[in-house]
């Protein structure tokens, strides 16, 4: 289990979930460079271990890692801590496993390689911190070269994942 000391209130701690010891790398540096605590957590056992004891507002999660998937995480999550917020990230188009985590749970999903500030977005946007730019439009979620692109809108307790209409944004 890998950690980071907790510097801040417990409101900016962002816990990061992943198998991938280069993920857990640069998007913990993403997060810390905007300000974050990372907890960085490469099995989701670890991970599930520390919720029991610790409030945890915000976690990002990975589906597919090898013992305990991001799904199995998420489930327990939702029973543990179903006040915490989750970003899953993926680097497999699932739409089975997109559907069964938001049914499960509060969360936003993006596709790897994404975009960091609107990763970044997701993120500050599942914590309840006001948007930096003066717009309002949905983020668009980038994924990889593909026909369609998905937009991520706030939805109650959730985000909903559309597709949108990029000619009126």
């Amino acid at each position: 289990m890998r950690m980071t000391p907790s510097e801040k209130s417990s409101s900016e701690i962002v816990c990061l979930v992943d198998d991938d010891p280069l993920v857990l790398r640069s998007i913990g540096l993403l997060l810390a460079s905007d300000g974050f605590t990372v907890r960085r957590f490469d099995k989701g056992e670890d991970f599930i271990a520390y919720v029991v004891s610790h409030d945890v507002p915000l976690v990002v999660l990975d589906i597919w890692m090898k013992e305990m998937t991001g799904l199995e995480v998420l489930a327990q999550l939702s029973s543990i801590s179903p006040q915490t917020h989750v970003v899953v990230i993926t680097g497999h188009e699932d739409s089975a496993a997109r559907v069964t985590a938001m049914q499960i749970g509060r969360v936003a999903l993006l596709i790897k390689p994404f975009d960091d500030e609107e990763f970044l977005e997701a993120v500050h946007r599942a914590l309840g911190h006001a948007p930096e730019s003066s717009s309002r439009k949905p983020m668009i979620r980038l994924t990889r070269p593909s026909p369609t692109r998905e937009c991520i809108l706030p939805g109650p307790g959730s985000f909903l994942v559309r597709p949108c209409n990029l000619d009126s944004q």
